[in-house]
């Protein structure tokens, strides 16, 4: 038996339950390719990348422009996303922490969520190892 347990239940697309996990990394988009690079090394492949807007604790940053200081509350960040097997996800956390660490405020964060089922939409496979 492989390591994708799930129970005889079915999801509401009739898909097969599995336990997996998301993984969503929020970086520093200049701190993206060193991610990438040691997620595929690991083989780590499947991802969504998204441009994205945000702030943390940090509430934003001042920049000096022409003189003037302007307030910039919405710093642009990378979030990746990845469904991955639970056995995985400490690996995958240790990788983003490494290679996207530059210990200043801003760095990022990582959530962990559960995955309910996943179905392809081209062939209605509902097999996670075929993902």
């Amino acid at each position: 038996m492989s390591d994708w347990t799930s129970p005889s239940t079915a999801s509401p697309c009739g898909c097969e339950v599995v336990q997996m996990k998301m993984v969503l990394a929020v970086i520093r988009p200049e701190m993206f390719d060193a991610v990438r690079a040691a997620l595929e090394v690991e083989g780590i492949n499947g991802m969504t990348v998204s441009e994205v807007m945000g702030r943390g604790t940090q509430k934003g940053i001042t920049l000096q422009f022409r003189g003037k200081t302007m307030p910039v509350e919405l710093i642009p960040k990378v979030k990746i996303e990845m469904v991955v097997r639970d056995a995985d996800v400490e690996k995958i956390i240790g990788i983003v922490r490494a290679h996207g660490r530059t210990g200043k405020p801003g760095d990022g964060r990582i959530f962990v969520l559960p995955v309910e089922s996943i179905c392809r939409v081209r062939t209605d496979l509902d097999d996670p190892a075929d993902l």
